[in-house]
């Protein structure tokens, strides 16, 4: 039980840490518009996979320069992360997408639309 907590603990101070150094560090407007949903750890912490989303905007990057891009930074974000998180190994990253919260904004259009053409 306290190894799955501990790993669990890991994966979210990895997801933060990703997310923040996303944010703040990387420069490759491919990957401007990502959102690091979830990370799960294998129990020997030498694999992370990293669930991914993007807000979808016209003229954004597509899904495949997104994941490139993710795919480009992955070596600079471990080394990254292996400076600021006290882990004895720092695992490899594999970006997996998400549809989950673009599927909720087009859900989220559609019914405003339909609540638009119903107030007319």
């Amino acid at each position: 039980m306290a190894a799955s907590r501990r790993i669990e603990r890991v994966a979210e101070e990895l997801r933060a840490e990703l997310a923040r150094v996303l944010r703040n560090e990387v420069a490759d407007p491919r990957v401007a518009l990502v959102t690091i949903l979830r990370v799960d750890v294998s129990p020997d912490l030498r694999n992370a996979l990293v669930f991914w989303s993007r807000i979808e905007r016209a003229g954004g990057p597509s899904l495949e320069d997104a994941t490139a891009g993710l795919e480009s930074a992955a070596g600079f974000l471990r080394r990254r992360l292996a400076q600021e998180l006290p882990l004895k190994r720092m695992p490899a990253f594999h970006f997996r997408h998400d549809a989950a919260l673009e599927q909720g904004d087009r859900t989220l259009a559609l019914l405003r639309e339909i609540a638009d053409e119903s107030s007319h």
